[in-house]
């Protein structure tokens, strides 16, 4: 049973499937996989990771030799979609501008399921593959993290990357989450002597924390801060969420603790006491261009027609999980623009595409076999 990948994408973008609630897409997907004869089984991650559903894992026998292929893709979106219906212009498929639309990483699903369908619609040779689609992703890439299924690919290809179709994801950095949590002592805004303004402690570490790019390798974020209770009191507490980013571990490593050291120092002047909660939340891979995936990835954009690219990402994906337990994998560009945006948008072109580019990455009959 061939899939439609424009059909599939909009029906699955109208499912409202924020991260922790997945259920209703793990629901369509186990679904429509049963109609294409699969066997979809759902791991039992949820009880680990907080979702109302778990992983979705499809393993399909081979018909050929060649390498066992994993084929990945999340099922959440960044933020609620609820009620959203995908609008089509001029080619290009938008939300209704309230929401952010969820080609990220809906597109990538709908490619996989297409390209999947076609495949064994028309009987190509294949290796033995592996379809996975993860809960999750977006807030920590909890479900392949607590993946309760071996897998069994030789090397695999995440659809969720930036950039077009074609655009092949070699590199993504570590990232390191920073919780600091500052107590100072409340009093009456009257009286503020009496008081250490926690929120004030917290202002001057971060005045003195470059943020931002700090170099081509590595980027500090300061995302969150909370703290006070009303404006005639001095705070006595403050909250702050700081993250850092770099293709470098020595980099990584050289600004959380400086920026640990900065607020631990400025509690100090202010009598102020502060806690840090630290939390490693990827770990960076980089994968040579002369790895067979890529040089399969390079063999099938072209035979597609698409011009194959290579991109590093500054975010992480399915993929940094999978690297560090030994499973090779890259990331694919699936041609999302202004992704995690109510101004979010895929054009069918590069739905297509990359159901072209997938179908060819799995494609057995090419003669340069890996």
């Amino acid at each position: 049973m061939k899939m439609d990948v424009v059909e599939e994408f909009v029906k699955l973008a109208s499912l409202n499937s924020p991260s922790r609630r997945e259920g209703k897409v793990a629901a369509y997907l186990a679904g429509r996989l049963r109609e294409m004869g699969l066997s979809p089984v759902v791991d039992d991650s949820a009880s680990l990771s907080g979702s109302d559903t778990g992983n979705i894992l499809v393993r399909i026998a081979g018909n050929a030799d060649g390498p066992a292929i994993l084929l990945c893709a999340h099922m959440d979106t960044v933020g609620p979609t609820e009620g959203m219906i995908p609008v089509i212009r001029d080619g290009v498929i938008y939300s209704n501008g309230e929401t952010v639309l969820g080609a990220d990483d809906k597109a990538g699903i709908a490619m996989i399921l297409a390209a999947v369908s076609e495949l064994l619609e028309e009987g190509r040779a294949h290796g033995a593959l592996e379809l996975l689609f993860t809960v999750e992703e977006e807030i920590g890439l909890f479900g392949a993290k607590f993946l309760q299924a071996e897998l069994k690919s030789d090397f695999g290809y995440i659809a969720d990357g930036d950039g077009p179709i074609g655009s092949i994801i070699t590199r993504s950095p570590s990232k390191v989450d920073l919780d600091f949590t500052v107590a100072g002592r409340a009093a009456h805004a009257a009286r503020p002597e009496l008081g250490i303004n926690a929120i004030a402690v917290a202002a001057a570490a971060i005045a003195r924390l470059k943020s931002g790019r700090m170099d081509d390798d590595t980027t500090m974020n300061i995302g969150v801060i909370s703290g006070g209770k009303a404006r005639n009191i001095v705070p006595d507490c403050a909250e702050i969420a700081i993250e850092i980013r770099s293709f470098k571990e020595a980099k990584l490593e050289e600004e959380a603790q400086k920026t640990i050291a900065v607020f631990t120092e400025e509690a100090a002047k202010a009598g102020a006491e502060v806690k840090v909660r630290r939390e490693l939340n990827f770990e960076t891979f980089s994968i040579p261009e002369t790895h067979p995936m890529v040089v399969n990835a390079l063999h099938a954009a072209k035979a597609a027609g698409i011009e194959p690219t290579f991109r590093k990402s500054g975010g992480g994906m399915d993929a940094n999980v999978f690297n560090i337990r030994g499973l090779p994998c890259v990331g694919m560009g699936i041609g999302a623009e202004k992704a995690h945006s109510p101004e979010e948008s895929v054009s069918i072109a590069q739905l297509r595409d990359g159901v072209r580019f997938i179908k060819e990455l799995i494609n057995r009959d090419r003669a340069h076999l890996i």
